[in-house]
């Protein structure tokens, strides 16, 4: 099992235009072989130190049945279409891959 968290920081006042067409991608997404979890996630102010918010932050949250599988989505048609709907949209990427301990 893979997780995924990846953070895409947004232009500013941008956020809800990707949000928009990431949600629009989803659907495909979970259709490929191997993709158990993924969804867009915002912050909230949960009040608890020492959370840092950032509103141009959206991070996603993904769970794969392997890394085959997490490299054949990177990979995918609708998933090169979507890099190339929000390039204009997206400032910086951050991911971290991760496996149970």
């Amino acid at each position: 099992m893979i997780y995924v968290i990846a953070s895409i920081h947004v232009k500013k006042g941008r956020l809800q235009d990707f949000i928009e067409v990431f949600k629009s991608n989803v659907p495909n997404v979970r259709e490929e072989r191997g993709c158990i979890q993924y969804f867009p996630t915002v912050d909230i102010n949960a009040d608890l130190p020492p959370q840092i918010l950032d509103e141009n932050v959206v991070t996603i949250i993904e769970k794969w049945e392997s890394l085959e599988a997490l490299r054949d989505h990177l990979a995918a048609p609708h998933m090169l279409a979507y890099k190339e709907k929000v390039k204009g949209i997206v400032e910086g990427i951050s991911i971290k891959v991760l496996q149970e301990a």
